[in-house]
């Protein structure tokens, strides 16, 4: 019984630490100088064209600001590296078949007869990804992107999806420079 009762406990952490988690993952251009740049601005052509309300713009764009000065970046009116965002969400809808029924003797040997009902769970995720890109200054070519995945939460809960925006941005920049990140 006490090994069913760890198997129970180790299946909920499981979920609860999966449901928390952000998918991250990398990509840059193997011949960019990444030593070279220490000041960033926001591209604004870009930013504009991400789909996601202007609330949570701001809160992606200082998310990104405090985690770039902490890498000791400085935002300038003169930059060498521009920043843009680039969003997309979709909904993941989870149907669970909970047959619940009775089983019993029935002849030489068991029989699956069920009486009662089952029934079914639906709930629905929403997913969503969020590109942070790099762009040299003077050329204007993209160095570096990086991009997360996580589950949103609920938007009633304003400063949970604050928490929620930061921590997804955060597990983004910790990928730069190339190199940088330690598994």
């Amino acid at each position: 019984m006490n090994s069913f009762k760890l198997l129970v406990l180790g299946v909920f952490v499981l979920v609860l630490s999966s449901c928390s988690s952000v998918r991250v993952a990398a990509d840059y251009d193997k011949d960019a100088n990444f030593d070279s740049y220490n000041t960033f601005a926001f591209f604004k052509p870009g930013i504009d064209k991400a789909e996601i309300n202007d609330i949570d713009k701001k809160r992606i764009l200082r998310a990104i600001e405090a985690e770039l000065t902490a890498k000791g970046f400085t935002k300038s009116e003169n930059p060498n590296m521009l920043v843009s965002i680039f969003t997309k969400t979709k909904e993941n809808v989870n149907i669970y078949n909970n047959n619940l029924g009775y089983g019993g003797w029935y002849g030489w040997g068991w029989q699956p007869f069920y009486w009662g009902t089952g029934y079914n769970t639906v709930s629905s995720t929403t997913e969503g990804t969020l590109y942070i890109d790099f762009i040299d200054a003077d050329r204007k070519e993209l160095v570096w992107q990086g991009m997360g995945s996580a589950a949103l939460v609920n938007s009633n809960n304003i400063e949970r999806k604050e928490e929620r925006i930061k921590e997804i941005v955060k597990e983004i920049i910790e990928r730069y420079p190339p190199g940088s990140y330690k598994n």
